[in-house]
């Protein structure tokens, strides 16, 4: 029987998909534009409140791992709406259930273009969750990034050095930014009001 992603371990996952980052490509912002066309025209907007392009494919002046994250916004009584999670089945959306952790709620992800065989297809990741998961700061975050420079080439440095230091360890990578994530959102917080990204 073919083996799934569903099937993968943490070895497989970092075997198959090691960290690689690129240059960032202006053409990224047509590939979420379009990922998120097919999904409103799939889904709806009544479902669909909001989508946004993050992650670091989203900062423009960084290097980046070459996937798409969409963050989308849905009402809080369909975070697990099994009818929903079909829809994104059949858009080729593999579904992952995020546990609660430390101050983040439980959510759900949902990924695609990642091939077993090995063959290279456009990835996408999906964070859905409703207004109030502190996920949605993520989007401070990119604007922040977007404005500053010298932070995004700060954020980028270290994501370099982590990507060499953990090319097979995601799980080590994402831990190694955690803190960097956080003392910026810190100093977003400290913004004045009119100032706030």
């Amino acid at each position: 029987m073919k083996k799934t992603l569903y099937d993968l371990t943490k070895e497989d996952w970092n075997t198959l998909f090691p960290i690689e980052l690129v240059d960032h490509n202006p053409e990224w912002k047509n590939i979420y534009e379009n990922e998120k066309q097919r999904i409103l025209e799939k889904v709806g907007q009544k479902i669909i409140l909001r989508i946004e392009h993050f992650g670091s494919s989203s900062i423009t002046s960084i290097k980046s791992k070459p996937y798409i994250d969409l963050m989308i916004e849905i009402p809080k009584d369909l975070l697990f709406d099994e009818q929903l999670i079909d829809q994104f089945t059949e858009l080729g959306y593999s579904h992952f259930k995020v546990p609660a952790r430390e101050n983040i709620e439980e959510y759900s992800t949902f990924g695609k273009g990642y091939n077993i065989d090995g063959k290279k297809e456009q990835i996408f990741h999906i964070h859905m969750c409703p207004k109030d998961n502190v996920m949605w700061k993520q989007i401070n975050f990119r604007d922040y990034l977007n404005a500053n420079k010298k932070r995004a080439k700060a954020y980028e440095d270290l994501k370099i050095e982590l990507a060499s230091k953990f090319k097979n360890d995601r799980g080590s990578y994402v831990i190694g930014k955690t803190d960097f994530v956080k003392e910026t959102l810190e100093l977003i917080e400290k913004e004045p009001t009119h100032k706030r990204y």
